[in-house]
């Protein structure tokens, strides 16, 4: 799949998950940025995005903005979404995951996001039905964390011949001229860039009693035209 293909049936995906989390009982608005960390993670096609996007800012500083906060603690995941799945099917103990303290993400301004059009899934649906920053957590039902959950596996399976990790390091990656032209040509090599390779869509991981209820959002998912 050409990378114009990626980015429509991407989009298609996004606006599959608005309309599903358009009819939930959210808090969230506009400058509330309490989830808004640097342990955010990605795919390569959403980072070619964003990427896309900072290059047509005005702000020349984003590149510096990425070196300085990857040099801080930050979020490195072992395995993908998909990864998970598999292993959780097979019956083997997934890695355990360590996130070091949250720190604010480096792109904010005045709890705004300049790449607000263009964030991430991982971003997106980081929501809450009250205000975080009272409770000190997000409170998101089991179902919505089900779709969240095959949202990320159809994304990284779109993405299968791509990488993910973090926010920054996937940014840094991409920022690269010649890693951009690798990533089109399907050469990106994951590994010597700090990423983990993404995996294709095996086994889905939806709860029994959420089958039923989630078979329109499938449904939609398969009806994706690029």
């Amino acid at each position: 799949m050409n990378l114009n293909s990626k980015l429509a049936a991407m989009d298609q995906i996004y606006d599959i998950y608005n309309h599903f989390i358009s009819g939930q009982e959210l808090v969230c608005k506009k400058g509330c940025a309490h989830c808004c960390s640097n342990n955010v993670t990605l795919t390569t096609i959403e980072g070619h995005k964003i990427i896309n996007q900072l290059m047509s800012e005005t702000d020349t500083d984003w590149k510096g903005k990425i070196r300085q906060a990857t040099h801080q603690a930050h979020f490195r995941p072992q395995i993908t979404t998909n990864q998970l799945a598999h292993m959780c099917a097979r019956g083997i103990e997934p890695p355990e995951e360590k996130q070091p303290e949250r720190l604010p993400c480096p792109f904010l301004s005045q709890d705004q996001c300049p790449l607000y059009r263009v964030r991430p899934f991982g971003c997106r649906c980081l929501v809450s039905r009250h205000d975080c920053g009272r409770h000190g957590y997000a409170d998101i039902n089991d179902f919505t964390l089900s779709v969240n959950t095959v949202m990320l596996q159809t994304l990284e399976h779109l993405d299968a011949d791509g990488c993910s990790g973090n926010l920054l390091d996937v940014l840094k990656v991409m920022s690269r001229k010649d890693n951009r032209q690798a990533y089109q040509q399907g050469k990106l090599n994951c590994a010597s860039s700090g990423l983990i390779a993404n995996q294709p869509l095996k086994v889905l991981m939806i709860p029994p009693q959420h089958r039923t209820r989630m078979e329109p959002i499938l449904q939609s998912l398969c009806d994706i035209r690029f």
